[in-house]
């Protein structure tokens, strides 16, 4: 009967660069891993990676829902001035961009339209969005991800702008240029219409409502 043959046993500098790799190898899928993770929460948080994604609900259960959600404990506290340094061209495209914004997320709401207007120079001074006003207004635009603001990929573009509100929108643009703060909505970066739950709500602090739209800013560091 034939003897099986003996298997060599590594030599003691073969194992070591054994163990050496498997570590390797076990701290890069650790740090893919971690890299991936906040990649995720990043997209979470600033409301980033995909366009906004409602549950299936009714409006009427969206809006129980979201009026269960509390708003944040303490003051809500203004955002800075912004006061608006550039070409004149350039002011007049932030003008256009920001009304235009105003206009299609809103209405002819006058509160409505301060609020997203107060959240679009919100984000421009914020980590993680463009630094340029129209860059905010158009985020994602290009993208297959989608929009920041829906109507920049809805076709609502191709409606017609109605003179009047366009005028008015126009107005509060160029005054919140030169410093007007609505401080309703403090330094919130987020909003979304009462009659949908974005997945993105959750991970960050209420903080206000304005009309039909509920407004939220990035987590305080919470002291203690």
């Amino acid at each position: 009967m034939a003897r099986r043959a003996r298997r060599r046993r590594p030599s003691r500098k073969a194992r070591r660069v054994i163990r050496r790799r498997l570590v390797g190898c076990a701290i890069i899928l650790f740090g893919l891993a971690t890299a991936g993770l906040v990649i995720w929460s990043s997209a979470s948080w600033l409301g980033l990676g995909k366009p906004e994604a409602p549950l299936n609900l009714t409006m009427d259960e969206a809006r129980a829902i979201n009026a269960d959600i509390p708003f944040v404990d303490g003051p809500v506290r203004p955002a800075k001035p912004y006061i608006f340094r550039g070409l004149a061209k350039t002011r007049q495209e932030a003008v256009d961009c920001l009304a235009t914004a105003a206009i299609y997320e809103t209405g002819r709401s006058s509160d409505g339209q301060r609020a997203v207007i107060q959240v679009i120079l919100n984000r421009v001074r914020g980590a993680g969005f463009p630094k340029t006003i129209c860059g905010v207004v158009y985020q994602g635009s290009d993208k297959s991800t989608g929009c920041q603001f829906s109507f920049a990929c809805d076709r609502s573009l191709t409606r017609r702008r109605e003179p009047r509100g366009w005028g008015a929108a126009r107005r509060r643009a160029s005054r919140a240029l030169q410093g007007y703060v609505y401080a309703a909505v403090g330094t919130a970066t987020h909003y979304h219409t009462d009659w949908v739950v974005p997945y993105w709500s959750a991970s960050l602090d209420k903080i206000a409502k304005v009309d039909t739209h509920i407004f939220y800013r990035r987590p305080m560091p919470r002291k203690g």
